[in-house]
């Protein structure tokens, strides 16, 4: 099956999905009024240090500062990209292969920034809640085939081009057209890119770099220098690769934006962008709109009739694997076997579409056979490396427990499009019918014999209403004859299940 990118574009958001296999993989959405950050470059100023935490907070005159880490700070070149072997290339989510040189030297933030100090940082992680957004100094700059970093000297090769030859060739060419100092990432879909398709990256790369440079001298402060392109062009430059067939899009302003676009960087690939004008929308023609729903959901069904429950907290994410429906046919473990196995497919596709990032813990029913569990840990190894975001895999620990970590470098699917109940608050849980009904007679056992009149009225949610004239007919019959008040249980739709309200008959 083909794999498209689809786009479809309002004037009030732009949505962006990307199709493998007939399967939504990847989903990305833009509003005007929540327009990201990642990619920005600032002139800023540091208005507070933490050496307790070897960080300070950076003012780039947006509602929050932004939070700038020790590591982040240095311009060390060699130890620069380990870390970001560690941690990930922020702007292509991309790892280099870099040679390491030994432990990177012990930096104390107080000695590289002070209070009132001008810096030039690049956002590399949206704000997230209540945090601020994660800063760099350690600039990166994108393209199609490369990533200049200005601030190093070193040359690093995505792990994901495997090809040993084609690795010394990349590593050769860029060597050769560089200039000196220059430091580069090659990225994955540079893999058979020729020397004009390199030279013409790095001499835009370097350009776009002496117009920034140029911009923060005359900055005021703080300020932005420089705003990444928008997720439409995002979305064509990192995932319109050789590999998609088709890149659909929905808007005429859009698809010529593209088009432009596409014949800049590759314009081999023109002929693959199409524009979407049936009367069905795009992302239901495609099913995607389905896809994301389901996505949404915390219950995943599996084909076998097992099932997952994904809960995302704060702190971490739980996927607990059930057998549901599933009955087998031969033995216990087998089934058990089976729903995990199939459970490993679905878990590794719903991380990636989620995009659910940071602690995750997976819960798999316990299997007995040693080798099962090999089996289960084998496949979400290899179920995870389609994933462009680095995962990190722990074996099954003694309680039947995987423990693993997914790269967050961006909102996931649920923070994107959801936001708190504005009744239980976030938590997911309400009071019981049965503990407000009793709630309401603690407080009119307390209070009746106080108050004057011979009558007040509760106001509940018809629900509550329902239970207290009805299963709870005692009661409220006994109650009225401890406070010898008369109750007029009014049942009101606007009033939401926790709350009532009791108004007293005034003498």
């Amino acid at each position: 099956m083909y794999n498209y990118l689809l786009i479809n574009a309002n004037p009030y958001e732009i949505r962006i999905a990307l199709i493998e296999h007939g399967n939504l993989v990847e989903f990305y959405q833009e509003r005007p009024v929540e327009k990201g950050l990642v990619g920005n470059i600032y002139q800023g100023r540091v208005v507070r240090v933490l050496p307790g935490m070897q960080a300070a907070f950076v003012d780039l005159g947006l509602e929050r500062t932004g939070f700038l880490y020790v590591d982040d700070v240095s311009n060390d070149n060699k130890h620069f990209e380990d870390r970001m072997m560690d941690n990930g290339c922020q702007s292509c989510r991309e790892t280099p292969e870099i040679i390491q040189e030994g432990p990177a030297p012990q930096v104390n933030i107080e000695d590289l920034l002070t209070e009132g100090q001008e810096v030039m940082v690049q956002i590399c992680k949206e704000p997230l809640g209540t945090k601020g957004a994660r800063l760099t100094c350690n600039i990166t700059l994108p393209c199609r085939n490369l990533v200049y970093m200005p601030m190093t000297d070193h040359i690093g090769i995505s792990r994901k081009v495997e090809n040993d030859e084609d690795r010394q060739r990349l590593r050769q060419e860029i060597e050769n057209l560089r200039p000196q100092d220059a430091g580069f990432i090659v990225r994955t879909v540079a893999e058979n890119a020729s020397r004009e398709d390199l030279e013409a990256d790095m001499e835009f790369l370097l350009h776009l770099w002496g117009e920034i440079k140029d911009r923060v001298s005359k900055a005021n402060v703080p300020s932005i220098v420089y705003e990444d392109l928008d997720i439409t062009q995002r979305a064509v430059r990192d995932l319109f690769t050789p590999d998609i067939q088709r890149v659909v899009v929905d808007d005429k302003a859009t698809y010529q934006r593209v088009c432009n676009f596409v014949e800049t960087f590759v314009p081999q690939l023109r002929n693959r962008i199409s524009l979407y004008e049936n009367e069905v929308p795009l992302m239901d023609a495609y099913g995607v709109e389905v896809e994301i729903s389901r996505a949404l959901e915390k219950k995943v069904w599996l084909r076998s009739g097992g099932y997952i429950i994904i809960e995302t907290t704060e702190a971490l994410t739980v996927v607990d694997v059930n057998t549901g429906r599933y009955v087998g046919r031969k033995d216990l473990e087998e089934t058990i076997f089976k729903t995990n196995m199939e459970a490993v497919k679905e878990i590794a596709y719903q991380l990636r579409l989620r995009n659910i990032g940071g602690i995750i813990i997976i819960d798999f029913i316990d299997m007995e056979q040693e080798s099962n569990r090999e089996d289960v840990f084998t496949a979400l190894q290899e179920a995870v490396k389609k994933d462009k975001s680095r995962a990190n895999i722990l074996k099954v620990s003694e309680f039947g427990l995987v423990q693993m970590t997914r790269k967050r470098d961006r909102e996931n699917l649920s923070q994107m499009m959801c936001e708190p109940c504005m009744y239980c608050g976030g938590e997911g849980l309400l009071k019981s019918r049965r503990s407000v009904c009793y709630e309401i007679f603690r407080k009119l056992s307390h209070e009746g014999p106080k108050m004057a009149g011979g009558s007040v009225t509760i106001k509940v949610h018809p629900s509550v209403a329902d239970l207290m004239l009805k299963d709870e007919t005692l009661n409220t019959e006994n109650l009225e004859k401890e406070t010898q008040k008369r109750f007029i249980i009014v049942a009101d739709n606007d009033m939401y299940l926790e709350k009532y309200k009791i108004v007293w008959e005034k003498s």
